[in-house]
């Protein structure tokens, strides 16, 4: 299942490292090798900084996959730097079975509660009929709006799990508002601000170009005048 939601979204590039708690969707790529290029780095790190690098250099959400306990928490820098620098990437982690949730079990790490401040939306899956509507709110939160990270967390007995199998891309999130309407009296304020500035200095970033305002932004600073970088 979590591998054929993959395939619906269009992932057919993606990174990781494995590990006993995410070992049934690593079963599962090997029936896929075909649609599906797994980049096996040498350390969770590296797979979600390659991920980043991926959505930024094709402009797709980058996905990752890691174990739990100690893999998913070497995520944590790399979903950090995603959030900061809004790069779109979900990252699978693997999780001990439910019943132990909670009981200090081997490798078992509350990755939900440590990455909740570093990320757009997290979810802990205990049940395999959660996995296609989880990952589909993933991939859209991810994308949509200012992109960031996601993290989708599945216990092991989710992996093992039978459902029958649909999947319906998400295209709405009740109170998620991806593109709000902006303040005019704010917009008002800032451009008081840049007029009364001696000296500004304007920094265009990443921003402007996922907002594709190049032509704005152009226009605003041939306005303005101020030196731009």
């Amino acid at each position: 299942a979590v591998v054929q939601c993959l395939l619906e979204e269009q992932v057919d590039v993606m990174f990781g490292y494995p590990g006993g708690a995410i070992m049934p969707v690593y079963d599962a790529l090997y029936d896929f090798r075909e649609e599906m290029h797994h980049v096996l780095c040498r350390h969770e790190q590296g797979a979600i900084h390659a991920a980043q690098g991926y959505a930024r250099a094709t402009g797709r959400v980058g996905v990752c996959l890691a174990t739990s306990g100690p893999g998913a928490a070497n995520l944590i820098t790399g979903i950090a730097d995603a959030q900061i620098d809004s790069t779109p990437v979900v990252c699978i982690t693997g999780q001990v079975a439910s019943h132990l949730l909670g009981t200090d079990a081997f490798q078992e790490t509350d990755v939900v509660g440590i990455s909740m401040p570093v990320t757009k939306w997290n979810i802990q899956i205990t049940s395999a009929e959660e996995i296609p509507a989880a990952l589909s709110k993933a991939f859209f939160i991810a994308r949509s709006g200012r992109p960031g990270p996601v993290l989708v967390d599945i216990t092991k007995d989710a992996q093992f799990g039978k459902l029958d199998f649909s999947y319906e891309r998400c295209e709405l999130v009740r109170s998620y508002v991806p593109t709000p309407q902006p303040d005019m009296e704010k917009i008002k304020e800032a451009a008081e601000l840049i007029n009364q500035a001696k000296r500004p200095y304007v920094l265009m970033g990443q921003g402007v170009i996922l907002a594709e305002a190049e032509n704005e932004f152009r226009n605003f600073v041939e306005k303005a005048g101020p030196p731009t970088a």
